[in-house]
């Protein structure tokens, strides 16, 4: 069962290399280097093939200068990306003003400057590239030098085909931009979700690193305590009978905590290794134990918290994982944060699966966030709330709507089932969470060391101690 993550900040930004628009500005510009070249000597066709490899001149040497200018590495602005595909529209257009403008079947290229813009710019600047676009091509449908073709003939299409071609660029771009943005857009919200999952994942690791740092400093107290032990004997040898009773219960006293000092040390020595109790009591939890980990922290909030524990058999007994530990945590916040005055978690347990139930009396979850359970960034959690005095508020994306996604995946690798809905009936409402296991999932690399009871593995809170 995860620590809680790390705190991360605002996504970083999108910006693509400058690398990446130089070659696909060479791309573009041997293509138009081929088309014009093709038409003028395979064709035949009569083009103004002076002033078009101007225009496409114009384009090499901007490339040039930024290939001069800036590393490789470089990464572009919104507002310097958004200024070089606006060039390349621009040059576009004077390259089809010279070809015969939307009568030309390269007008549609207008097309993949917006649709690289929906994919690597903020909406607004692939709005206004999209209207840059639009507004050149209603200008090439009224202006433009004719069609260039055979020298012994010339060709005019009629303005209803022209009317067709620059409806379809409008839809087209339109379509391709928004479709394009709506893919990038989620991808990216993926890929930021799977990074602070892959933080917590982190953060768990270097965690665990703490075994080793513990059986070094294990190793190093064991020096002193050995001479605290030989300093001790040697005073009940000298002092022998003469000492009072209460010098020699002090003695007794301290060797006895030094052998207890001495036995700590062991078990953290062997935190690390696969020991036949596979780590003994620090390790291995009960199921009821589990549950009183996730409550004790909410006990003090206001919200009446109740617990209730019943099964069939023996109650089940885990490996303790810190993952579904923090996803579970982050069902429980949630419900403390939404209820109204109580939140109830029932533990069940049969001999074939364990249960585990969170409801609350709160509003309930909206239904956008039933219908989108899990995905990232889908939050019912208002920005203030999430600032502003929030217990959550410290948690990897708190009011992002990752807290629900780290939560759900965590638990799911355990192998449990996660199921979301709303409480119905008459009088009652509220969110209920169901998370389940089958048994044989929820008990898998345990082992009950030989000499220890059962007893031993009930709940630390249930023998009078604080939950570890």
């Amino acid at each position: 069962m995860m620590d809680p993550p790390p705190k991360i900040g605002t996504p970083a930004g999108r910006h693509l290399r400058l690398d990446t628009f130089v070659r696909l500005r060479w791309l573009a510009l041997t293509g138009q280097s081929a088309a014009v070249i093709g038409a003028q000597f395979g064709l035949g066709l009569n083009l103004p093939f002076g002033w078009c490899f101007l225009v496409i001149a114009a384009s090499c040497w901007l490339n040039l200068a930024l290939r001069i200018r800036f590393p490789a590495s470089y990464r572009l602005s919104d507002d310097s990306a958004a200024l070089l595909l606006a060039f390349d529209i621009v040059q576009l257009a004077a390259l089809l003003f010279l070809t015969g403008g939307l009568q030309n079947p390269f007008s549609l290229l207008f097309l993949a400057p917006v649709l690289i813009s929906a994919t690597a710019l903020p909406p607004e600047r692939t709005l206004a590239l999209g209207l840059l676009a639009i507004g050149l091509a209603t200008l090439l449908a009224l202006v433009h030098r004719p069609l260039p073709w055979f020298a012994d003939g010339r060709i005019e299409l009629p303005f209803l085909y022209v009317s067709g071609v620059w409806t379809a660029i409008l839809l087209g771009t339109a379509f391709t931009g928004v479709y394009a943005w709506r893919v990038a857009e989620e991808a990216r919200q993926l890929a930021q979700a799977l990074a602070a999952t892959e933080l917590v994942l982190a953060r768990e690791q270097h965690l665990s690193q703490l075994d080793g740092l513990a059986a070094a400093a294990a190793h190093e107290l064991g020096t002193p305590l050995g001479t605290i032990m030989v300093v001790a004997k040697e005073l009940v040898r000298q002092l022998g009978p003469t000492a009072s009773p209460a010098v020699a219960d002090d003695l007794k006293l301290l060797r006895d905590q030094v052998d207890r000092c001495r036995g700590i040390l062991s078990k953290l020595t062997s935190l690390g290794e696969d020991s036949e109790d596979g780590g003994g009591f620090l390790q291995t939890v009960t199921f009821g134990h589990v549950v009183e980990e996730l409550v004790a922290p909410q006990r003090a909030l206001g919200v009446a918290v109740e617990v209730t524990k019943q099964g069939e058999g023996p109650e089940p007994v885990c490996r303790r994982n810190p993952g579904v530990m923090f996803g579970l945590a982050n069902v429980v916040d949630n419900a403390v944060d939404f209820a109204d005055t109580r939140v109830v978690i029932e533990a069940r347990w049969s001999l074939e699966r364990v249960w585990l139930t969170i409801r609350d009396d709160g509003p309930g979850f909206p239904s956008e966030v039933l219908l989108r359970a899990g995905e990232p960034y889908v939050t019912t959690r208002s920005p203030d709330r999430s600032r502003a005095g929030d217990p959550g508020g410290d948690a990897v994306g708190a009011g992002l709507g990752l807290g629900l996604f780290i939560a759900k995946t965590l638990i799911e690798r355990s192998g449990a089932q996660l199921v979301l809905s709303n409480i119905t009936g008459a009088g009652e409402h509220g969110a209920l969470v169901r998370v389940s296991w089958a048994r044989h999932v929820f008990e898998r690399d345990v082992v009950v060391p030989h000499n220890v009871a059962h007893n031993s593995l009930r709940p630390l809170t249930e023998r009078g101690a604080a939950p570890i």
